[in-house]
């Protein structure tokens, strides 16, 4: 049974399933879609051309679907497309694409958007991902499944985080995070792989040890290149997933180079 407070204001032409909850003083625009069981406590505005998946809870004083946080923009047609079962707690803000960027902002099922983080313009986030408060997350960046950003982290426009990667608190980055990395500081650098998260999520031990000495291989050898390591050993453990996924994320090059480790003495 839906339920909307009298206080709440739905406009004519939003989309409302079966089991929505909207609470005190909410606001939902005349194109925004909340798929069924769909909460809003209190005070949250959605807006512009955005779909809320199914379950998703929203808190208090989170703005969703408004405009884009761009200069650049001047009224095309932009969308907002949030997944299911996800936990947007107070002040978190999202925006809508942008021409520039493809028009649209995704994000995937099963994310917790904590207090007062942000997702800018024309990013596309995968599924399962944790942004702690604060979290700053800037125009048309790419985040894969499972990753975890510390409080008060940011990420610069254009980067791309690799699945189930972790991003330390307050940390900044500017540089492309490779799957299963770890950064910290600011300006962030590479600090090793995210361990804790790959045993976590039950990867066997055998890829785990594969990938850490690919990790070696890649960031302390001094022979060739990036990219020219990343394509041998590619090349000599076609049956590794995790090395294949590390390598590929590296030789698909993005607009930001690949974030590493600190050099020794720097």
């Amino acid at each position: 049974m839906t339920k909307i407070h009298p206080s709440a204001i739905v406009e004519d032409g939003a989309k409302v399933g079966e089991g929505v909850t909207i609470g005190p003083f909410c606001h939902v625009g005349p194109t925004v879609e909340l798929a069924e069981g769909v909460e809003l406590k209190s005070h949250v505005a959605v807006a512009g051309d955005t779909r809320i998946g199914a379950r998703t809870v929203i808190y208090p004083f989170a703005s969703i679907g408004h405009q884009a946080q761009d200069l650049k923009y001047h009224g095309e047609k932009a969308t907002l497309d949030v997944g299911s079962d996800c936990i947007i707690r107070e002040g978190v803000t999202m925006n809508a694409g942008t021409e520039g960027g493809g028009g649209r902002t995704v994000i995937g099922d099963k994310c917790a958007f904590l207090a007062n983080s942000h997702v800018g313009h024309d990013c596309i986030l995968g599924s399962n991902i944790v942004l702690s408060n604060n979290v700053m997350i800037a125009g048309h960046v790419s985040v894969g499944d499972n990753v975890i950003m510390g409080g008060g982290s940011a990420v610069i426009q254009f980067t791309r985080v690799g699945p189930h990667a972790f991003v330390g608190g307050l940390a900044g980055l500017e540089n492309d995070l490779i799957p299963f990395g770890t950064v910290m500081g600011n300006r962030a650098r590479l600090s090793g792989l995210n361990l804790v998260g790959l045993k976590r999520r039950g990867f066997p031990r055998e890829q785990i040890h594969a990938v850490r000495a690919a990790y070696r291989e890649l960031f302390e050898s001094e022979e060739g290149t990036l990219k020219e390591r990343a394509q041998s050993i590619a090349s000599a453990s076609p049956d590794e997933p995790l090395i294949q996924q590390v390598c590929e994320f590296i030789l698909a090059a993005g607009d930001r180079r690949i974030c590493t480790p600190r050099a020794p003495g720097e």
